[in-house]
């Protein structure tokens, strides 16, 4: 451990288990300072100390349900104000994999909140202070549903495709006032978001499980390599360029003042 490493703070959501506290755990190690978010205080508090402990870092928690505005309130307050922050992972959300029509309109709203709203809130609190230092990084935590919606809950699948939309915007925005933005796209995963979510992760199939500290760490390892969307299982790079080549390509075609020339027969009676 090498303390006199300082790289700034680290502000993490959902920081008490799973990819957040495996995220707590590397950023420290690698020389930042923390502020942990999560609700469970007590939780906070054990992982807060046994990270001081191990890294010699200082490690600050803020316990906040970050579904109530009062707990977001907090957390944007800290990002806006805190100047040794210069780093942010939207952790933080709600999976789910009962299909869409089995689901309770309420857990899906409260999905919503959390995974788009709380992140769109948290990204906006902490990206001016950045850009007027020059210098930050956000990191979205997405999901492959962004890209393949028909694996779980639509509403789940919406909300990640939203982030990795969200950080793509932000990282055209941003990329030349000094501002990193990463989306980290995760497969199955090994945490207890499945078990949350309705379908413990030993039902799955093994093969497609990563383990949490090799997930982060492959993340982590796509940020140091300057990759703004990160795949951890995705094994060709090239696979990921090549879909964005083709969405770009069909920018230019996609506004236009008149319709395609395929919409424009004669209209015909709809049964």
């Amino acid at each position: 451990m090498n303390t006199r490493i300082h790289k700034g703070t680290a502000l993490i959501t959902g920081a008490s288990s799973g990819i957040g506290a495996v995220y707590a755990d590397r950023l420290a190690r690698d020389g930042y300072d923390l502020i942990l978010v999560a609700r469970r205080a007590d939780k906070l508090r054990d992982l807060a100390r046994e990270l001081t402990t191990r890294t010699g870092r200082s490690v600050e928690t803020i316990a906040a349900d970050l579904t109530d505005p009062d707990g977001v309130a907090r957390v944007q307050e800290a990002l806006r104000t805190d100047a040794s922050i210069t780093m942010l992972v939207n952790n933080a959300g709600i999976g789910a994999t009962a299909p869409l029509l089995q689901s309770s309109i309420d857990d899906m709203e409260r999905m919503i909140t959390l995974n788009v709203n709380v992140l769109t809130r948290l990204a906006y609190a902490v990206a001016p202070a950045f850009v007027a230092r020059g210098t930050g990084t956000i990191i979205n935590i997405a999901s492959i549903v962004a890209l393949a919606p028909e694996l779980l809950n639509g509403v789940y699948g919406g909300s990640k495709a939203y982030v990795l939309a969200f950080s793509q915007s932000l990282q055209h925005e941003l990329a030349d006032k000094g501002v990193r933005v990463q989306a980290v796209l995760p497969g199955a995963t090994a945490t207890d978001f499945w078990d949350v979510a309705g379908l413990p992760v030993a039902h799955l199939p093994q093969e497609i499980v990563m383990p949490v500290e090799a997930m982060v760490d492959a993340a982590l390892a796509g940020l140091a390599q300057g990759e703004l969307v990160t795949i951890p299982a995705l094994a060709e790079l090239k696979d990921w360029n090549a879909l964005e080549s083709a969405r770009k390509a069909l920018a230019p075609q996609l506004s236009s003042s008149a319709p395609a020339p395929r919409y424009r027969t004669a209209p015909t009676a709809i049964n």
